[in-house]
C-alpha cells in the first residue's frame, strides 16, 4: 500500500517536511514516485522511520543517522558496529560510575604527593579522555582540576588521581552537568569523609544509565524488525 508523507508523518507527530528531510539523509531508503511526481513510501519506509526514532534516545541524534544510513546502503555490518560502540559507550559510563562511588567509599583525606614518573603531561591526558587540550585548560580555569607545573618546563602536570578526576568530569559533563556543578561534585569527592554527599547526584547518574539501556534495547528490537521488514 502506497504511503504519502503525511501518512508517515502523522503516525509520530512530524511535519511533512521532517519525512522528507529524514529521506534527504538516508534515514529512509528513497522514495517512489508517482505518475504526477508524488512521493510514494511503503511498509519499508515506515519501518526505518520506526527503527530511527526508536534508536534516537539510546544513541543519539548522530549515531542512529549512521546506522540507518549503513543499513540503508546494505552495509548490516557496519550499522552493527555502530551499535557496538554505543553499548561499549555506555559500559565505560558503567564503569566510570563505579569508580565515583569507590572513590566515595575510599577516598583518602589526603593524597601523597606523586614521583616525578607519576606525572603526566596535558596532551597524553587529553588523548586518552578524547578531549582538546583546551577544554582540560578552560577546566582548570573553572577550577575542576589543578595540575601542578613543571620546574623546569612550566608544563602541567598530571598526577594518576588528578587524571581519575577528570575521567570523573568527563562523565559529569556528559550527563548534562554544567562546569560549576561537575567542580562542586570533584569538591564534594576530594573532600567529603561519607558519600551521602554526592548520593543524588549518583542515584539520577544510575536513573539515566539505566534509561539509556532500556532505551538501546528498544531502538536494537525496532532496527530488528526493520532488518527483518527490508530483508537485508
Amino acid at each position: 500500500m502506497a504511503l504519502r508523507p503525511i501518512d508517515l508523518a502523522r503516525e509520530h507527530g512530524l511535519s511533512t517536511q521532517a519525512v522528507r528531510n529524514y529521506e534527504e539523509a538516508g534515514i529512509l531508503p528513497p522514495a517512489e514516485r508517482s505518475p504526477h511526481g508524488y512521493r510514494q513510501y511503503g511498509e519499508r519506509h515506515a519501518a526505518a522511520l520506526r527503527a530511527f526514532l526508536a534508536l534516537l534516545p539510546g544513541h543519539g541524534h548522530r549515531a542512529a543517522t549512521a546506522i540507518l544510513c549503513a543499513v540503508n546502503a546494505g552495509q548490516p555490518d557496519e550499522a552493527l558496529r555502530l551499535i557496538d560502540d554505543s553499548h561499549a559507550l555506555l559500559a565505560e559510563d558503567r564503569r566510570t560510575l563505579d569508580a565515583v562511588r569507590t572513590a566515595l567509599q575510599h577516598l583518602p583525606p589526603s593524597r601523597p604527593p606523586a614521583t616525578e614518573a607519576g606525572f603526566t603531561h596535558i596532551g597524553p591526558v587529553a588523548h586518552r579522555l578524547g578531549l582538546h587540550p583546551a577544554t582540560l585548560r578552560e577546566w582548570e580555569r573553572a577550577g575542576l582540576v589543578t595540575p601542578s607545573r613543571d620546574a623546569r618546563t612550566g608544563y602541567r602536570t598530571y598526577t594518576p588521581g588528578q587524571v581519575r578526576e577528570l575521567q570523573i568530569a568527563e562523565q559529569l559533563r556528559r550527563g548534562g552537568h554544567a562546569l560549576a556543578r561537575t567542580a562542586e561534585i570533584l569538591h564534594r569527592l576530594r573532600t567529603a569523609g561519607h558519600p551521602d554527599a554526592v548520593r543524588p547526584t549518583l542515584a539520577a547518574w544510575q536513573h539515566r544509565l539505566t534509561t539509556r539501556a532500556r532505551a538501546l534495547l528498544a531502538g536494537a528490537a525496532a532496527l530488528h524488525s526493520y532488518l527483518e521488514a527490508a530483508q537485508i
